[in-house]
């Protein structure tokens, strides 16, 4: 029977699964699970006695993947939250000692291509960009109340928006009339923000600004230190520990955070013995992120930007 389209393509597949070395007996963590698809090629690869737990913060994407990893009965674990509180949801599941882990940390494709869940500056829907939609934090909030200077703020870091100065001006002169209340009205304000030279750019004027509003409405990078850093105390030595960005930003602070958890002792060099104690949790596996090959770019242009990180759990 063919398998139903859950419309979502994984990116890297065949490089995470290589990166997290799989063993058929071992238990694995998806803590990002979308559709599914990374975690339904990792179940594929375990006998009976392994199991897989998955973690989503939509509960959109919780309902398919049950759908779509029903056959796999209570081998799967499937928990609504965050993965900023994977220590916590991982104690409430008695889980330890995971032989891997793998976080996606990509806007999903049906969360871009569904235009009510407001992601995208190609649809005019109401502003929302919640990934988890019980959240009390949207985007409709952030434009419209937010200060100009945490606009500001938030465009620059998290955007990395040239003009972030200019489209929160925009943005506050618009609002004072009305409501901004949809991502149409949103996009065209960024746009007549923005000089002629900008708007001849190949990508969309909005990208950058919508791209800004949507990780402060979910507070991503916020919370990848705590993930990578309670995922590291969860591991069993030997055990994978992989993670696939889209942007800059965030590889900055995956890249970072696997390299303090890979270093240990933080005395300065010129003491002669260490004194803080500290030992390294992780050890790096290659030196440069793996990346989509040109077959899956073809297949697959939103992989363009994907970086996979990989880092194992030392020896305790």
């Amino acid at each position: 029977m063919e398998e139903k389209d859950y419309g979502h393509r994984p990116v890297l597949l065949d490089e995470c699964l290589e990166a997290l070395a799989i063993k058929p007996g071992g238990v694995y963590l998806d803590g990002t699970l979308g559709r599914a698809g990374h975690s339904l090629a990792i179940l594929r690869r375990l006998t009976a006695g392994g199991r897989l737990i998955g973690i989503d913060r939509d509960m959109t994407a919780i309902e398919a993947a049950r759908e779509r990893l029903v056959e796999f009965g209570d081998r799967v674990t499937l928990v609504h939250g965050n993965f900023r509180d994977l220590g916590s949801i991982l104690r409430d599941l008695g889980a330890e000692g995971l032989d891997g882990m793998l976080f996606d940390l990509g806007v999903s494709s049906p969360q871009l291509d569904e235009p009510r869940r407001g992601f995208s500056y190609m649809h005019d829907a109401p502003l929302d960009m919640r990934m988890d939609g019980t959240a009390a934090l949207d985007a409709r909030q952030v434009v419209n109340t937010w200060s100009g200077e945490e606009l500001c703020r938030i465009l620059r870091e998290y955007g990395e928006e040239r003009y972030a100065a200019r489209i929160a001006q925009a943005i506050l002169r618009r609002r004072a009339q009305a409501p901004i209340e949809t991502t149409g009205e949103l996009a065209d304000i960024i746009r007549s923000a923005m000089p002629a030279a900008a708007l001849r750019e190949k990508q969309h004027p909005a990208k950058r600004s919508f791209q800004a509003v949507r990780i402060a409405v979910n507070g991503e990078l916020d919370a990848l230190p705590p993930m990578l850093e309670a995922a590291a105390e969860a591991l069993a030595p030997g055990g994978r520990l992989a993670v696939i960005t889209f942007h800059s930003l965030e590889d900055r602070i995956v890249k970072q955070t696997m390299r303090q958890l890979a270093t240990g002792c933080t005395c300065p060099p010129q003491f002669p013995v260490c004194v803080c104690g500290k030992k390294p949790k992780l050890k790096l596996v290659g030196r440069k992120p793996a990346a989509a090959s040109p077959e899956e770019l073809a297949a697959n242009p939103r992989a363009r930007s994907a970086k996979l990180r990989t880092a194992e759990r030392t020896a305790f």
